[in-house]
């Protein structure tokens, strides 16, 4: 018999002695919740939730091409990263549209570090180290081993970030970045999140993330912080309508059929996909990603069937209780003639067919 350890991260230890209900995501050990998915998903909503996202993979891309390089392998437009400190979200695409994985580009000063999902880290570091050879003096390096990243997110959570680095990140714009020095550790930090909060997602070295860590629920105590698992953090991204890949994207879902069109620039010279991509764009997807805002308490989970009328027109992709909107909430995959927005549809939940509505995306949005 073969057994295969799962891989931790720097704060394993923590979740582990705090209580945290470990599972295995992606190879990872990881707390999938601690008190609850609920009170955890509350807190991120009304005060400052805490996530370990350091099983998330890093790659730094330099030198003299280092733009060109990911111009080509991105299809939104790295040239809106038009001075360092800025990020940028976009996704790697293959020839026939289907999606590599999606990420976010964050130019610093002398070169771009670029996250992926844990899920994804080998196939994208892979990916790119087939294509780089076209681009000469670019270096591509892997730090995911040495690096912790930690998210803060909720609506005080800017307040919680100021008081440990300083008031003046309340002046870093969304999809900024910055760097700082607490207590003699260098961190980055960038304005983004995976919540529908606000923010910032921090990174720091492997062996300081357990202090980092502390340091912030410490601080937070008086925010009401919530160190918060996997499970907030997958109810938290679906109300907020974000997709997650091997959902809502994936080698066989375009970022046009997913709905995030508006992160493809089809006007750039060139990149991979382009073709595949403005094809969909000019004849309009088959397939699509909708909302759907279902009826009763019963909840929809990835793979139930979507009907239009008797017809079968797709399956589910993601599917929750609303746990902040109040009502249960799906991500599906269904055909073009049955995306338009207040189309009536219904999910097959344990041999009954749910009444579901096609809803703008998202479900949630805050003030």
């Amino acid at each position: 018999m073969t057994t295969t350890s799962l891989k931790e991260t720097p704060l394993a230890c923590w979740h582990t002695e705090a209580g945290g209900r470990m599972v295995d995501f992606a190879g990872w050990n990881m707390p999938v919740q601690y008190k609850s998915i609920v009170t955890e998903h509350m807190a991120t909503r009304t005060a400052v939730g805490l996530f370990d996202v350091s099983h998330m993979g890093e790659f730094i891309v330099e030198g003299a091409k280092a733009f060109d390089f990911l111009q080509h392998m991105v299809p939104n437009d790295v040239s809106r990263l038009s001075e360092p400190n800025r990020a940028l979200y976009t996704q790697m695409v293959r020839e026939d549209g289907g999606t590599v994985d999606d990420l976010i580009v964050y130019r610093r000063t002398n070169d771009y570090l670029v996250i992926v999902n844990a899920s994804n880290i080998d196939k994208d570091w892979q990916w790119l180290n087939q294509h780089v050879g076209q681009f000469e003096g670019v270096k591509l390096k892997n730090i995911s081993d040495a690096t912790g990243l930690i998210a803060v997110q909720g609506p005080k959570a800017v307040d919680l970030f100021a008081a440990v680095v300083g008031d003046w990140v309340r002046d870093i714009g969304s999809f900024r970045s910055g760097e700082a020095t607490v207590d003699g550790v260098k961190i980055e930090f960038g304005r983004t999140g995976y919540t529908g909060e606000d923010g910032f997602e921090v990174i720091v070295a492997a062996d300081k993330t357990e202090w980092l860590w502390k340091l912030l629920l410490d601080k937070g105590a008086a925010f009401g912080i919530e160190p918060c698992g996997l499970g907030a953090r997958d109810t938290l991204r679906l109300e907020a309508g974000l997709p997650l890949y091997g959902h809502e994207l994936t080698d066989d879902i375009s970022p046009i059929e997913a709905g995030l069109g508006w992160s493809v620039k089809l006007k750039k010279d060139n990149f991979l996909g382009l073709a595949a991509l403005r094809k969909q764009h000019e004849q309009g997807p088959q397939q699509q990603i909708v909302c759907l805002k279902a009826e009763g308490k019963a909840l929809p989970r990835q793979d139930y069937k979507v009907y239009n009328g008797t017809k079968m027109v797709g399956k589910v992709t993601s599917g929750s209780q609303g746990i902040f909107v109040g009502y249960p909430i799906a991500f599906a995959l269904v055909e073009s003639e049955s995306a338009k927005i207040d189309t009536d549809l219904a999910i097959e939940i344990r041999d009954k067919h749910v009444p579901a509505r096609v809803v703008s995306r998202p479900w949630y949005k805050r003030k």
